[in-house]
């Protein structure tokens, strides 16, 4: 339920550790209180940013017993973010199998293959196997970073609209906690962005 990334994160930014902070939170927040009232109680009585105030609020809430949303049984963790974008649904796949587009969602690769059972190793350290390829529409693999303690599963869709643009679409689940959720969704949006103002730009 607790990444390593948002231990480290945590330990960073507050100078207190996980197990450190539930215990302080067992021992002074009513389980019966609201998620503001709990992220209040920690920025308030612990000097907690507001930020850092929601994410332990958040995720104690789990402890709690509390789901956040996001979270399914079979899927566990997941994340949606889709853009559309104004490219044919051919531009917008080569695009994403080419090496410039590789960089964004795998990192610096020494060949790929947009075929079933490819496994990649980027420089990075981003590793994975593709599970699914349908040519211009779908693919489907394992994905993980160098710090990952386990893989996550990627889908990533370009969907043809009736006005001619293409919905690129990227599912991301079996993530370890709704943290590393928050870091993939602004990491996938920062990379649809570049696609609207680079690539797009750059085919007008």
């Amino acid at each position: 339920m607790v990444s390593t990334i948002f231990r480290q994160e945590l330990k960073k930014a507050t100078g207190v550790t996980w197990e450190k902070w539930i215990a302080k939170l067992q021992d002074s927040v009513n389980p019966t209180w609201s998620h503001e009232q709990i992220k209040n109680h920690i920025c308030d009585t612990y000097g907690a940013t507001e930020e850092w105030g929601e994410w332990l609020a958040v995720i104690y809430g789990q402890l709690l017993g509390r789901l956040p949303s996001g979270i399914t049984k079979d899927a566990g963790v997941q994340i949606g973010v889709r853009k559309t974008v104004a490219l044919t649904k051919e531009q917008a796949w080569n695009w994403l199998v080419s090496p410039q587009g590789l960089r964004w969602w795998i990192g610096n690769v020494a060949s790929f293959q947009a075929q079933k059972g490819f496994e990649f190793t980027s420089a990075e350290g981003v590793t994975g196997t593709l599970s699914v390829v349908e040519p211009y529409h779908k693919l489907r693999m394992t994905w993980q970073r160098k710090e990952w303690e386990k893989p996550s599963r990627l889908q990533m869709y370009v969907l043809s609209t009736q006005t001619g643009k293409t919905t690129i679409a990227i599912h991301q689940e079996m993530l370890e906690d709704v943290y590393m959720r928050e870091m993939m969704r602004r990491h996938w949006d920062e990379m649809l962005n570049h696609i609207i103002d680079h690539v797009v730009a750059g085919n007008k």
